[in-house]
């Protein structure tokens, strides 16, 4: 969990945030609320993967409480263009800042990105024990490297503690006061974003009813207090009058840090913190199609186990390609950012089962939400928020990705909703 949420994201908002809240005390502020958010609806999944221990995560508790309606667009959405999407945008990302390093030409660029996808995607397939070993080796190198910017930004006092003051008073020529707060929460959900994937791998973990809660929390805390520390460096070393861009301020973050040199040092310690995010979401998101396929709400060979590697094997490699095909027809990241509203709206009504699953007599799971009802209660309420911010700040956007999901609603209904019906009798 702590592998894929923490990517490019951290390199680049604290620039925005910082700039547009204009106070030090504010981006604590935000860092805070949005990782209690985080806190309370890694919570909640916990008693929903404790509930359903298998693999496809929201998924499998959108069906359990809506039916397979609603749990079909659930993965309609993340089959054709968000899993796929972000897949593809992390490795051209990371491909992009190895070109930092070695040089690459475009099409160079976008050929080590496909590579790094079916790489990773093969390594996948070969079994859950050999990419999360990758995973993990990847996380302590990211969080290792994170630690070494703070030790050798603060070690070494290579900035200045004058630059978080005044910290309570908002520097002049900042952004009005709401609309400055809108913008540093939707930043903060995006760098947070991808906690709840760890649910989909539910079906391939020992005892996932004590693991999953666990993982889920603690790499929550973990992350919140990294994007807290890796912020306060970031501001240490570079006055909040002097961020202009997200890519310069890493930029500038990194010539203080290592001199001349610090452009591709920084892109270096970049490449490995999306890589790490990259390969857990190859990791956790073909589940999902895994478990549509077996429900009969997606083609039946997605449902297919390796006969020796015991993975899906297909599955894996349908987001890869798909992941692929995005990587060569080019630019995408505005396409991603139709169906951000959309997650957070699935993230929502994911929380919200909760509530209709304590009422079926499903007997008594091994974890229960710590402080239910309140807990679903907060997720949801900072959910509302940050749909009316959203939707209030990039209505044509937002209501866009809408439109594109409700066209599974056809699909459903003409392909697939028969044979759902055959695979529950």
């Amino acid at each position: 969990m702590v592998a894929e949420v923490i990517a490019v994201g951290i390199f680049l908002t604290p620039a925005a945030m910082a700039k547009a809240l204009g106070s030090p005390l504010l981006l604590l502020v935000v860092w805070i609320v949005m990782g209690g958010m985080a806190v309370c609806g890694a919570l909640c999944y916990g008693e929903l993967a404790a509930r359903y221990p298998e693999a496809g995560g929201g998924y499998v508790y959108l069906r359990a409480a809506y039916g397979p309606g609603l749990a079909f667009l659930y993965g309609w959405m993340a089959l054709l263009v968000m899993d796929p999407g972000l897949t593809a945008a992390l490795a051209v990302g990371m491909a992009s800042y190895a070109a930092n390093v070695v040089g690459f030409s475009p099409i160079g660029i976008k050929t080590l990105a496909i590579a790094t996808i079916l790489l990773l995607a093969a390594i996948n397939i070969c079994g859950i024990r050999l990419s999360a070993g990758l995973i993990r080796w990847l996380t302590i190198l990211k969080l290792a490297l994170l630690l070494f910017l703070l030790l050798w930004g603060f070690g070494l006092h290579l900035g200045n503690w004058s630059n978080f003051t005044p910290f309570v008073a908002r520097r002049a020529h900042s952004a009005p006061l709401m609309g400055a707060l809108a913008l540093g929460m939707v930043a903060a959900f995006f760098s947070f974003g991808g906690w709840w994937d760890v649910t989909k791998l539910a079906g391939e973990v020992r005892e996932p009813a004590r693991t999953l809660p666990k993982a889920l929390v603690y790499g929550v805390m973990i992350v919140t207090l990294v994007y807290i520390l890796t912020s306060a460096v970031f501001l240490y070393l570079v006055p909040l009058d002097a961020v202009s861009s997200g890519e310069a301020f890493a930029a500038q973050a990194g010539e203080i840090l290592f001199g001349k040199a610090g452009g591709q040092v920084f892109s270096a310690i970049v490449v490995v913190a999306v890589l790490g995010s990259l390969a857990a979401i190859i990791t956790s998101a073909p589940r999902v199609y895994f478990a549509m396929a077996r429900d009969g709400l997606f083609f039946p060979g997605a449902a297919s186990i390796h006969h020796r590697f015991g993975t899906p094997a297909r599955a894996i490699a349908l987001q890869a390609l798909l992941a692929s095909l995005l990587v060569a027809l080019g630019s995408f990241n505005q396409i991603i950012s139709y169906f951000i509203f959309v997650v957070v709206i699935f993230v929502g009504l994911t929380v919200a089962s909760l509530f209709v699953l304590r009422r079926k007599p499903l007997g008594r799971p091994e974890y229960l939400t710590p402080g239910y009802p309140a807990t679903p209660i907060i997720f949801l309420a900072l959910v509302a928020l940050l749909l009316f911010l959203l939707g209030s700040n990039n209505p044509v956007q937002s209501f866009s990705g809408v439109g594109v999901v409700a066209l599974g609603i056809p699909v459903y209904s003409f392909l697939f909703r028969h044979r759902s019906a055959k695979s529950s009798q």
